[in-house]
């Protein structure tokens, strides 16, 4: 694989961070790293067994980089990204800005990994949520095409960020202690609570979140017609978002032989034995790289479906690890030239 120098913006968020640990873990092959992050400037931080200082975005900086990594707000992917590009550089973004552009490709590696060949210089990654979803449905999908997808979220705080989670701890340890509790992240307590609102709502009543999920799974799976739905619910978990989905299958496909499919599927792990208390959960895929999926079976309420349970990381396969795939990807087919 070629070696290559990176830039980290946002490196000191909370994806960022779990960003830097999975390039050691990786071993990227980075001769130099650059970290940036607005609020966080002339702060060291050790990667790699390097003190680095985080750095102001300048498009000297950016110049000097072959790859720049973006995990910031979308304000920051609007400016840096085509700056970045500007300069030569090749852009994995993390926010939703480019994610619906038609000049951008839209990768889960797993899933389209030949869309990178396409690039023009800027790479989005999928929302978190979208991630597992089309890991899912992919290799079903190539034995037995998938007409219609049902998805329900419980996606964790940390898909917010660290305040989130620091809010969560406050308000359980509040609620228990019997104190008030105030609410700043969120319009309502999380704390033992169901919150069914992320992002903005649209005209037709869905959110942010579900219409990227919508149209985010029909550009990386190719069918712009997929007929997808979903609702999406933040939940008192720290990491992890689950998802329950429905999926209507061209065909008759018994469960025996999708829970194969899904066994010898890249990043997936199958974690499915309910009657001895088997299944995915939050803290089974914190901290790891899988998606797992478990509680496979029947559709009764509609014919040549499948229902399944799935759950990831969201740092991780949501998002740092997604998009050091992608770079590995990027240098691996020699695609970092345009």
């Amino acid at each position: 694989m070629q070696e290559c120098k990176i830039a980290v913006i946002g490196a000191t968020g909370a994806v960022g961070r779990v960003f830097l640990n999975i390039l050691e873990e990786r071993h990227f092959p980075a001769t130099s790293i650059r970290l940036c992050g607005k609020n966080s400037v002339g702060t060291a931080f050790e990667v790699m067994g390097e003190n680095i200082t985080v750095e102001e975005v300048t498009p000297k900086l950016l110049s000097e980089v072959d790859l720049a990594f973006i995990s910031a707000t979308t304000s920051v992917s609007k400016e840096v990204a085509p700056m970045a590009a500007a300069q030569g550089a090749v852009v994995i973004d993390d926010s939703s800005v480019f994610r619906m552009d038609s000049e951008v490709p839209l990768v889960v590696p797993e899933v389209n990994v030949e869309a990178l060949e396409t690039h023009q210089g800027i790479i989005s990654i999928p929302n978190c949520s979208t991630t597992p979803l089309v890991m899912l449905l992919k290799p079903l999908d190539e034995i037995n095409p998938v007409q219609r997808v049902i998805a329900d979220t419980y996606q964790s705080v940390s898909g917010t960020g660290a305040a989130a989670v620091r809010e969560m701890e406050k308000q359980s340890s509040d609620v228990l202690q019997n104190r008030p509790v105030k609410a700043d992240v969120y319009s309502h307590r999380i704390a033992f609570n169901l919150i069914p609102h992320i992002g903005d709502f649209h005209n037709n009543g869905y959110s942010d979140e579900e219409m990227k999920m919508i149209l985010e799974t029909r550009k990386i799976m190719g069918k712009p017609d997929l007929k997808v739905s979903a609702t999406c619910v933040r939940v008192p978990v720290s990491i992890g978002h689950s998802e329950s989905v429905h999926i209507q299958l061209s065909n008759h496909m018994p469960v025996t032989e999708a829970r194969s499919i899904l066994e010898s599927a890249p990043g997936i792990r199958v974690l499915d034995d309910p009657n001895a208390s088997v299944y995915p959960m939050p803290i089974d895929a914190a901290g790891q790289d899988d998606v797992y999926v478990g509680r496979i079976r029947e559709d009764l309420s509609e014919r040549n479906s499948i229902t399944a349970w799935i759950v990831s990381d969201n740092l991780r396969k949501g998002a740092g690890l997604n998009a050091i795939q992608i770079a590995e990807e990027l240098l691996r087919r020699d695609l970092m030239h345009r």
